[in-house]
């Protein structure tokens, strides 16, 4: 424990089965990472309070919480996680205060006995590189991780915003700086053009970029930008749209297909067999945003059948809880996928 905890137990008289009510004290020894924990205007602590239902009141370098047993042990795990992360030099953000919550309460359901409640760490796996250190935000990130340190072949499947290319990114990125690979291999499909990219006006770099936008965002943001320049131009980083794939063997690389719902099943199963010796592969998408036209089958539905169960494939599903940008997109997403369930019971009924 970084903090030095006061604690009192006292039984909760408004909700009565429920549990106990929770109170203590953490002070933590470094004025100004305290400081930086509870935020500018205490703001960090004002989301732990929404988030998890307690009462967090901070005076000086302590803080005072209060509220069910459950939720200020979740508080507490998520405090020492923050405070641990700045005594190593980090720094702590709203979005790293969410994560920690989340991470904290996910923490309960993996606690198989009462006594472990107390001694539960935080443990999130985090991806480095040397200009930025990812950390897991969700339960589901931190599967996705795991998986790809893993697994040779990893699907992250879900809804946008939740992290499945930047992190897949962000993965390729540490390979290769620590030399696991020798290049890294980014694509997708060019649906919006049909893939017939020699119909787009400009080089093949102008008709291709606007499709793999997203792709070099992730990649500036995880590499200095010279050194992804140099690495471009010398074809250790490869970004290239998916038809570009046929006939190649990418060995000692690490390989990214994005948007994967709009490949078609001959170019998903085109595209699996291109991985080689010593490869890495992850594919990401969005079953719910398929762009095909209607009657042609997403190789990525498909390949996520046909794989079920083959040894060395991982495949992790992310939902509208793992949706690490604005809290609207999460609620958007909700509503969307309610409407469409409405929509595919209203079909099934009419057959």
């Amino acid at each position: 424990m970084n903090g030095h905890e006061l604690m009192t137990t006292s039984p909760r008289q408004s909700k009565p089965p429920a549990t106990d009510a929770n109170h203590f004290v953490l002070t933590f020894e470094n004025n100004r990472y305290a400081s930086e924990l509870f935020g500018q205007f205490d703001q960090n602590l004002k989301l732990l309070e929404q988030r998890l239902q307690v009462e967090a009141r901070p005076r000086g370098n302590s803080v005072s919480i209060s509220g069910d047993i459950v939720a200020t042990n979740q508080a507490r795990r998520a405090l020492d996680y923050l405070y641990g992360r700045l005594q190593s030099g980090g720094s702590v953000e709203l979005s790293d205060v969410e994560g920690a919550i989340r991470m904290a309460v996910a923490a309960d359901d993996q606690l198989l006995l009462p006594t472990m409640e107390r001694k539960a760490k935080l443990t999130m796996s985090q991806i480095s590189t040397r200009k930025k250190t990812i950390v897991a935000r969700t339960p589901t990130q931190d599967a996705y991780i795991r998986a790809m340190e893993r697994s040779e072949l990893v699907f992250g499947v879900g809804p946008a915003g939740t992290g499945k290319t930047y992190l897949a990114v962000a993965y390729a990125a540490q390979l290769l700086e620590r030399g696991a690979v020798d290049r890294i291999v980014l694509s997708r499909p060019a649906v919006e053009a049909g893939e017939r990219l020699g119909f787009l006006p400009g080089d093949m770099k102008e008709k291709v970029d606007p499709y793999l936008r997203p792709l070099y965002d992730a990649l500036y943001d995880m590499m200095p930008g010279d050194k992804v320049e140099r690495a471009i131009t010398a074809g250790v980083i490869e970004i290239a749209p998916l038809a570009f794939m046929r006939g190649r063997t990418l060995a000692n690389a690490a390989v990214i297909l994005d948007e994967a719902q709009n490949t078609t099943s001959m170019q998903m199963k085109m595209f699996l067999t291109r991985l080689g010796e010593n490869g890495r592969m992850i594919v990401t998408g969005d079953p719910s945003q398929i762009d095909l036209p209607r009657g042609m089958k997403s190789g990525l539905v498909e390949a996520l059948q046909i794989l079920r169960g083959v040894e060395g494939v991982s495949v992790v599903r992310f939902k509208d809880v793992d949706v690490v940008r604005h809290p609207m997109v999460a609620r958007i997403v909700r509503a969307y996928e309610s409407q469409s369930a409405v929509q595919d019971e209203s079909e099934h009924m009419d057959r």
